[in-house]
């Protein structure tokens, strides 16, 4: 059997998740944050009891050439549908702060909200970079945050100019975040 580095990058993946979960769990008073897709797919960002705590949540444009995700980088990952969180689709999401290990993040959509006869306030336009192959102008959904762990990202699509970074962390609701 030939063993690919895909498996083993998901292997490692799965072993990270486990111990995590395993210390969150023993955690007084807290269970695990994140839940398995019903497909059996990587674990999916989940709203916790700390999912919108601005006090504990660090808000902060810090991406960096480490090697790591930071806030002000777009990445990739599984999103799970909001009217079915057993089903999703793997888009670019907007990383915006931290709370404790896990990321804070916002989707994108290539789908134009903002140009039509009905603006949508949810969505606030960041235009092209170089997440989106296609070169597509691009939205951030404001109203929708992701509590995402480092494992679940599958790669960095891009590095958010600051100004755009601002401006869309400007829109984020108060009460999203609280």
């Amino acid at each position: 059997m030939a063993i690919t580095m895909r498996s083993l990058l998901s292997l490692a993946r799965r072993v990270l998740r486990a111990v995590e979960d395993t210390e969150h769990a023993r955690a007084p008073g807290r269970g695990p944050t994140r839940r398995r897709s019903a497909a059996g797919g990587p674990a999916t960002p989940a709203p916790g009891p700390a999912a919108g705590r601005r006090a504990a949540a660090s808000l902060a444009y810090s991406p960096s050439s480490d090697g790591n995700s930071d806030p002000g980088e777009i990445v990739w990952m599984w999103v799970p549908y909001e009217d079915d969180p057993a089903r999703g689709k793997d888009r670019p999401v907007l990383l915006i702060g931290r709370d404790g290990r896990d990321l804070l993040g916002l989707m994108l959509t290539s789908r134009d909200r903002n140009n039509t006869r009905e603006h949508d306030d949810r969505y606030v336009e960041i235009g092209t970079g170089a997440w989106d192959r296609q070169g597509r102008p691009s939205e951030v959904r404001v109203d929708r945050l992701l509590r995402v762990a480092p494992a679940d990202i599958r790669r960095e699509g891009a590095v958010l100019p600051r100004d755009r970074f601002e401006r869309v962390v400007a829109a984020v609701p108060d009460d999203l975040l609280q």
